[in-house]
């Protein structure tokens, strides 16, 4: 594995409790940029923004076609904090899942935490 497909692919490790799965140390993670992680054999992307709040989506651009969307870019579009796809440039809202472009389409969410210094994810 190349040095920059491990900086944006964490590896699941054993279930945290309660559903919860540990992908990560917090300090990992680096503002405005998303990581991937197979978690319940599910890509999720997960996000921190330069406030401090954690995202996670599934990383699957349903118009695209591809697992892509931990590579995009963090910005806001009116009051919804998203992702541009890399692809095609759609905005997926980073809380809810939504296109913004085509309500059509959208992505899966997954609740984020930290705890004890280490990111969690919880697939349902």
């Amino acid at each position: 594995m190349n040095e920059q497909a491990s900086a944006t692919r964490a590896p699941a490790t054993q279930p945290a409790g309660d559903g919860w799965t540990a992908v990560c140390r917090q300090r990992d993670l680096t503002p405005d940029t998303g990581i991937c992680a197979l978690v319940g054999g599910k890509q999720v992307a997960i996000f921190l923004s330069r406030r401090g709040d954690l995202y996670g989506i599934s990383n699957y651009d349903p118009i695209g076609g591809a697992n892509i969307l931990s590579r995009g870019i963090i910005g806001s579009v009116g009051e919804a904090v998203v992702v541009a796809s890399p692809l095609y440039k759609q905005h997926f809202d980073l809380r809810t899942g939504e296109c913004l472009e085509d309500a059509g389409h959208r992505v899966n969410t997954y609740p984020v935490r930290i705890c004890n210094g280490q990111v969690q994810v919880k697939v349902r």
